[in-house]
């Protein structure tokens, strides 16, 4: 059940208590996976802000732009070996005192900050184009323009190897520069490609499908002023971030999003009043729901059923929802490319009825 007020999900006052900074080092990061045995990086109250590095592994495209000595350190502390099963650099656990399986972990993403003016886009072999586009890995090194919040492309080069071991470093100072997309300019809006709270399962969890638990979502929507409710599944939630982008669109479908490490402020808050399946994204104008699966067909539908749940919690039945659905709902492709497909349905909170369960 969620509670639903005017002006969305009920709202708990969330006045801070304490501020943590949690830097990414060796100690404070978990390379590819999600693991509920990992010792919390740092314990928090509900109510806390935290101030929280995030790298992105893809660092190594143009480790003189994207990269740093503390980021270095990291690199070279942490073996290859250990990279796995998944590929994401995440920054954590964070342990919210007295969370437990079933509740909600609400995480409003306060503001976030690009560590560099550079980020990497790489056509990649699990990218949706891969075969027809000659069976090629190729990076795109962008440029981010503070004054126009906006990123150009620097120059391009091609990958004889494919990526396989996660935080590869490319020499590119020697590699085949070349132009690329003279004249284009997309829009920056930094976000969260991955972040979650661990699986209760044993052992070491992919990244790289995303879940119940959150984890690989890449949907471009998860940035600054918006909030994610995680539902709880082991003792304190051991939420974690990682895969920072600058930009993004819907489907990711090279393989990569302008991927750029961030530092991001959240607050977490502990909700026990209310529960949801999947995760669940609130922004100022919509909630946004999430389906996965091995296909499109049952991603999306898993969206629409978790929307149809929701809706009926403003007090309409299911018939009057799946009309709303329909002729106001948007079902869009978040991504393709990682291996689990993700789907999204989201409604305009304008569309709701002013009448809601509370």
């Amino acid at each position: 059940m969620v509670f639903m007020c005017d002006s969305g999900i009920t709202r708990l006052s969330g006045q801070p208590k304490a501020l943590h900074h949690l830097k990414a080092t060796p100690h404070n990061v978990h390379w590819g996976y999600f693991d509920a045995s990992l010792a919390p990086a740092v314990i928090v109250n509900s109510g806390d802000l935290i101030q929280a590095e995030a790298l992105t592994h893809h660092a190594g495209d143009d480790p003189n732009l994207l990269m740093d000595d503390a980021m270095h350190h990291i690199w070279k502390t942490i073996p290859e070996a250990d990279r796995t099963p998944g590929v994401h650099l995440m920054t954590g656990p964070i342990y919210i005192r007295d969370a437990k399986p079933g509740d909600m972990i609400e995480v409003r993403y306060l503001s976030m900050t690009p560590r560099f003016h550079y980020g990497s886009n790489l056509a990649a072999h699990w990218g949706q184009l891969y075969s027809e586009l000659g069976e090629r890995e190729r990076v795109t090194i962008y440029n981010l323009d503070t004054a126009t919040n906006m990123a150009h492309a620097v120059y391009a080069y091609d990958i004889k190897e494919k990526y396989l071991t996660p935080g590869r470093i490319n020499s590119c100072p020697e590699c085949d520069r070349q132009p690329a997309l003279k004249g284009v300019r997309v829009p920056v809006r930094p976000h969260l490609g991955t972040a979650g709270v661990a699986p209760d399962v044993a052992g070491r969890v992919s990244t790289v499908p995303p879940g119940l638990h959150g984890g690989n979502i890449d949907n471009w929507r998860i940035g600054s002023g918006a909030t994610m409710y995680y539902k709880v599944q082991v003792d304190g939630g051991l939420f974690s971030i990682g895969d920072p982008h600058i930009s993004q669109g819907d489907g990711e479908i090279s393989g990569t999003a302008i991927e750029a490490s961030l530092d991001v402020l959240f607050q977490v808050i502990l909700r026990k009043d209310f529960t949801f399946r999947s995760p669940l994204l609130e922004t100022p104008e919509y909630f946004i729901v999430h389906g996965f699966g091995d296909t499109l067909d049952r991603a999306a539908k898993e969206a629409s059923l978790d929307m149809l749940s929701l809706l009926k919690e403003t007090g309409l039945s299911s018939d009057e929802a799946y009309s709303l659905l329909s002729v106001s709902g948007d079902l869009g492709v978040t991504q393709v490319v990682d291996g689990v497909v993700g789907a999204h349905m989201k409604i305009r909170r304008d569309s709701l009825p002013e009448n809601r369960k509370s």
